[in-house]
């Protein structure tokens, strides 16, 4: 609960946990209300509300949101940014066949390699190994923070920033994983997994995954930079942060493509992994060809993944983030009662 005590500070309280058999949106009325009855509040009382986007939650008909408001209708209501933020991301990812066979190959990917302890020990010797070798060749510098051991975390299902992070330890770990994939492949110990193994090192080692991981990193990255979970963030920095999102966006569909093939282009050189000419036909890996269209290399990366994937998430961004609720919540700032109320104006109410 959060309110604003006699000397106009912003408090934050935990007044309590319930546990309920039933999320239906009436239950969950019926339950905050006993609640605040029992510390001598009454659901008239409520100033605003801000949850999850479920259908029980902010249902336009039978919502928890509706049936708060119709006792009290200056419980307004507003989607945590944060979570919109993630949800814009959620929405583009489920909406885009690549990037759900993506993900699905990080998910297969991470249940070989993650699956015992025994796995996970493989793979932090054959980084510590690559890592010392990197050092002896000067590959690498020695420095306070730098090198850490690494693994590759599980990424949660709406925690997009989790996400971000698993991509990123593939990327910094793509030679040690490979290598533990290839050494999994040759083991008859395991031969059982040899199906998935051989399935998974294959897109692995495909300039098609290569492209998915680099673009992921790059958006997740934008979105992750404007966390709006931290707890220095305010109304004021998130519009900021938000609106600095759709520039960045913007300036990736214009400008970006070239800086992000060469980039793409220079990790697989690395690797030895061959990168198709972008004016050669698309060659799907691990889809079939009845449903691959006949097209280029190009049509298929820049103009349906690339171009797509970012027209989503900004359109996505405008939707959520429109200019009505920008500008509510920048007069909300009139409120703020930090520094003496010194954001107050007059104006804005």
């Amino acid at each position: 609960m959060c309110y604003v005590d006699k000397l106009g500070r912003p408090c934050e309280r935990l007044i309590g946990v319930i546990p309920i058999n039933d999320t239906s949106s009436l239950s969950l009325k019926e339950a905050i209300e006993a609640l605040l009855v029992s510390h001598g509040l009454t659901m008239a009382q409520i100033r605003g509300q801000d949850y999850d986007g479920a259908s029980n939650m902010k249902g336009e008909i039978k919502g928890l949101k509706i049936l708060i408001m119709k006792e009290s209708p200056s419980a307004y209501y507003i989607h945590c940014f944060a979570h919109q933020l993630q949800l814009v991301l959620i929405a583009v990812a489920k909406g885009n066949t690549d990037c759900v066979i993506f993900f699905d190959q990080i998910s297969l990917l991470l249940n070989i390699v993650g699956v015992s302890c025994k796995r996970h020990g493989m793979l932090r010797n054959a980084r510590l190994e690559n890592i010392i070798k990197a050092l002896d060749c000067g590959e690498l510098e020695t420095e306070t923070g730098l090198n850490q051991e690494m693994g590759l975390p599980r990424p949660g299902e709406t925690r997009w920033g989790s996400h971000y992070k698993t991509i990123c330890s593939i990327i910094n770990m793509y030679p040690t994983i490979r290598d533990i994939l290839i050494t999994l492949g040759d083991g008859i110990s395991h031969k059982g997994d040899w199906t998935k193994i051989h399935f998974v090192l294959g897109a692995f080692e495909s300039s098609e995954f290569v492209f998915f991981a680099q673009f992921m990193f790059v958006i997740l990255g934008y979105t992750n930079d404007e966390c709006l979970q931290r707890r220095e963030q305010d109304i004021l920095n998130a519009i900021l942060l938000v609106n600095v999102a759709k520039s960045r966006m913007q300036q990736l569909r214009s400008n970006g493509w070239d800086q992000f093939l060469q980039k793409v282009t220079l990790f697989c050189d690395q690797y030895g992994i061959q990168v198709p000419a972008m004016e050669d036909n698309y060659v799907p890996y691990g889809k079939s060809a009845r449903y691959a269209r006949n097209q280029t290399n190009d049509d298929h990366f820049r103009r349906e993944a690339y171009i797509v994937i970012i027209d989503q998430i900004s359109q996505e961004l405008n939707n959520r983030f429109d200019e009505v609720n920008m500008e509510f919540l920048s007069c909300m700032l009139a409120f703020n009662p930090s520094d003496s109320f010194a954001s107050f104006d007059a104006q804005k109410i």
